[in-house]
């Protein structure tokens, strides 16, 4: 690919994004999904969840299954990144295997498929946005929590099996039974919302169905291998969480509001190269394989990603300043390269 000319611009009305323009036939390549890339990325996750998953057969009842289920959790909660590249439709070429794999990996870490397509394309239009409401950011639990112990609580596995109350298997229960939540009311097209209470209902009968089969054959493993998973994924959190906590909220500019950050080949593999989360969400239709040829074509106007333990630096404190002060926020660095940031 040829380094592309590229041209920042910001539009003086407050609705319109921080743009970088780039050269429309680079652009058009860094778009172009592969069948190729997305069945390397699904063989190799499921193939290594499988094995996992048979070492934790193998191994249960001795004390060896702890470790090996734990490297199967964290694997497990990699199925985000699967769910999230297919629900932009760019983990494969062909429309159907999106949407053959998107409710496939939404199970897997209970995002249910109607309301997430619709709460997803709104977290990218109005990312970290309090009206209207980006409930994957301002929405989650993880924003703004109310201590430094708080947010530390939620990277310890199992936490969540606490605090079922506020967990994603609640807010599917409460649809599955017809209750219309914020969400329901504020992000899911009328037209929709009755696919979203029968996509809940066929999880919770998914659940129950898992859970009766355990009984059935006297075992718990069933219930370990294929529902609670997630709730010891925690670990995913480590990285997941530098998206956007701590940085700056209705702002019109990703770079101000998302953060990149830079990861070990291992962990790049299970988050799919999404640690290139500013380049992302400003360009949301480039694959996520094709992620580090867009970061080097624009870096010149991206602030420098930083590594978790660099993240963290910055993060901890925002945490337990923004307990007692919800308007605070990092104030990013833009290097001198970069075009001036847009106003907040």
């Amino acid at each position: 690919m040829n380094p592309a000319k590229s041209s920042a611009s910001i539009a003086q009305s407050a609705d319109t994004w921080f743009k970088i323009d780039l050269d429309r036939k680079c652009l058009k390549e860094l778009l172009r999904p592969s069948d190729f890339e997305g069945w390397k990325h699904v063989v190799i996750f499921f193939s290594s969840l499988v094995a996992l998953g048979a070492g934790c057969v193998y191994l249960w009842g001795s004390w060896w299954f702890v470790p090996i289920y734990f490297c199967y959790c964290i694997l497990w909660g990699g199925a985000d990144a699967i769910w999230h590249e297919c629900g932009h439709r760019t983990a494969f070429k062909t429309k159907r295997l999106n949407n053959f794999f998107y409710p496939i990996a939404g199970f897997m870490n209970n995002f249910e498929p109607v309301r997430f397509r619709w709460s997803h394309s709104l977290h990218h239009s109005h990312t970290a946005s309090i009206d209207p409401h980006d409930f994957e950011v301002e929405g989650s639990i993880f924003w703004k929590p109310r201590s430094l112990l708080a947010f530390l609580a939620t990277f310890v596995p199992g936490i969540g099996l606490v605090n079922l109350h506020r967990s994603l298997h609640w807010e599917i229960l409460q649809h599955a039974f017809g209750v219309h939540t914020r969400v329901m009311r504020e992000c899911i097209p009328e037209h929709k919302k009755s696919a979203c209470v029968n996509s809940s209902r066929l999880f919770v009968l998914l659940w129950c169905s898992i859970a009766f089969f355990s009984l059935t054959i006297g075992s718990w493993l069933p219930v370990f291998l294929l529902l609670i998973p997630k709730f010891f994924a925690t670990p995913n959190l480590v990285w997941g969480l530098t998206q956007h906590v701590g940085l700056k909220e209705n702002v019109k500019d990703h770079r101000l509001s998302t953060r990149s950050v830079r990861l070990n080949p291992v962990i790049s593999f299970i988050y799919w190269k999404m640690e290139y989360h500013i380049e992302h969400h400003m360009f949301p239709m480039v694959p996520s394989w094709r992620l580090p040829e867009l970061h080097e074509l624009i870096k010149h106007e991206l602030p420098e990603p930083v590594t978790l333990f660099e993240a963290y630096k910055e993060i901890i404190p925002a945490v337990m300043k923004q307990a007692k002060d919800p308007s605070y926020h990092i104030k990013v660095a833009l290097p001198a390269t970069a075009t001036s940031a847009a106003a907040g």
